[in-house]
């Protein structure tokens, strides 16, 4: 399963440069690629509890199609990998930081001059693939793990997101996911013959807010010379 986590890994980011380093040619009519990357400041809902913010640069690719109806509105689609996740403090002395990676599949539409500043909003389905926990007691790390496909957090997350295009490239996003992180019903041994339930009562949900770099920029062909 790792492996094939590391192909589609590598598979992404190689499409994702070739988009951005290759210049394309097309009419607003036809649909064309975009792809870049993605910083995230996120936090989750965790009721009762201290949320601290969680900077997340990296790994986060985005790949879109987009389809331009018009001069001033389109709508697109794609696939993304995304470091998606919070941190928060379980009492006075103990910080808990889990993330996961997930495999996105968004559905917007934008609405604005396409060929320069745009609103756009849609709905995104993520498939969480890998996830890591890691807990801090009076700042030391005193336990850390990983694991694929983890009943641990619900598989599906689903989540709504607004955004603005910036100059340069750039553009700023807001996202928020409906569904709980957690699988708060998941059951793990106490490690002396009984059960225990260590995210019952954990109703977190995240938000974020994330800057977004060449993600609907489209470049054009320049042919070579002889």
């Amino acid at each position: 399963m790792k492996k094939l986590y590391t192909t589609l890994l590598l598979l992404c980011f190689c499409v994702s440069v070739s988009f951005a380093q290759t210049k394309t040619v097309t009419k607003e009519s036809k649909p064309y690629f975009t792809s870049g990357g993605e910083w995230i400041f996120s936090t989750g809902t965790v009721q009762n509890k201290n949320n601290v913010l969680r900077f997340s640069p990296v790994i986060n690719l985005q790949t879109l199609l987009n389809f331009d109806q018009s001069e001033s509105f389109g709508w697109f689609t794609g696939v993304n990998i995304r470091n998606v996740g919070f941190i928060f403090d379980e009492s006075a002395s103990v910080r808990k930081k889990v993330r996961n990676y997930n495999l996105g599949i968004p559905l917007g539409i934008k609405l604005g001059n396409m060929n320069d500043r745009f609103f756009f909003a849609g709905y995104e389905l993520e498939i969480a693939m890998n996830y890591r926990e890691r807990t801090f007691v009076d700042e030391v790390r005193t336990e850390r793990f990983s694991v694929w496909f983890s009943d641990r957090i619900n598989t599906l997350q689903h989540a709504l997101f607004i955004g603005y295009t910036l100059p340069k490239g750039t553009s700023i996003k807001a996202k928020y996911y409906l569904n709980s992180f957690f699988n708060q019903n998941f059951t793990s041994s106490n490690g002396q013959g009984g059960t225990i339930q260590p995210y019952a009562g954990l109703d977190a949900n995240i938000f974020y807010v994330s800057l977004n770099f060449a993600l609907f920029k489209k470049w054009e062909l320049v042919a070579l010379e002889d």
